[in-house]
């Protein structure tokens, strides 16, 4: 599942598709038709998080790729069948497979938190630790995924923040310190941004500390791997450097 970071290059290379004219398009949609999509043209591209949006001069169509979901730039007429295409002249077009599209009418700044998006520009440090302190119950693996409170954040990052702030993933999040909360907070956003760096770079698997690995890069120890929470997505943490707050 793409993270916020690859979202945010998604969203670079569409822009030079911004202002052109769609001169085709197919689409699997019960409630957009390629009709309403024909002769228009994209006026804005935006990410929220995992969500890519773009934007027509009527409405927005959101796409979610999901856990397999993939795209192509400029591959001609594509072979496999995918969830949406636009094509544009000169044979450019973008092709989205194994996807969510949905359909958006009203304005996205009544649908979306910006100040929730760690990568955002409006990222509200404030808001996020008010959100923390609401879920005292809430394993910090699953509030670090909860795109309401850290829009963006997957697995990965996930992973990876919880190393660098030396938290347990099972420690509960009301018993986190608030000084420890703060940092959670402040690498979600900085690492995200680091991500971004490292995957421009081909670089993101080099710097990985924890995530897929065996051993502790700290103190030597044995990493171990489970799914835990509501989420059960894959986790990985040393138990001798990482403190459970319970």
């Amino acid at each position: 599942m793409p993270e916020g970071p690859s979202l945010v290059i998604l969203k670079e290379s569409i822009q030079p598709f911004m202002g052109i004219k769609i001169t085709d398009a197919t689409i699997k949609s019960n409630d957009i038709s390629a009709e309403e999509i024909v002769g228009k043209k994209i006026t804005d591209v935006k990410t929220w998080g995992k969500h890519l949006l773009l934007c027509l001069p009527d409405f927005t169509i959101r796409i979610h790729l999901m856990m397999f979901g993939s795209y192509r730039i400029n591959e001609g007429r594509p072979n496999a069948s995918p969830k949406l295409a636009l094509h544009f002249t000169r044979g450019r077009s973008l092709s989205f497979y194994a996807c969510a599209i949905q359909r958006i009418d009203d304005s996205l700044t009544t649908i979306y938190d910006w100040e929730a998006d760690v990568m955002s520009p409006h990222w509200n440090v404030r808001k996020a630790m008010k959100k923390l302190r609401a879920q005292p119950t809430m394993l910090i693996c699953d509030v670090l995924l909860d795109q309401q409170i850290f829009s963006g954040v997957g697995n990965i990052i996930k992973n990876e923040v919880l190393f660098r702030a030396r938290v347990h993933p099972l420690s509960k999040t009301g018993e986190i310190p608030d000084q420890k909360k703060r940092q959670l907070i402040r690498e979600a956003s900085s690492y995200s941004f680091q991500f971004l760096e490292w995957k421009l770079a081909g670089q993101l698997k080099k710097h990985w500390l924890v995530y897929t690995k065996k051993i502790c890069p700290r103190d030597g120890h044995p990493i171990v791997k489970t799914y835990p929470g509501n989420t059960r997505r894959r986790t990985y943490y040393c138990e001798t450097c990482q403190r459970q707050y319970t």
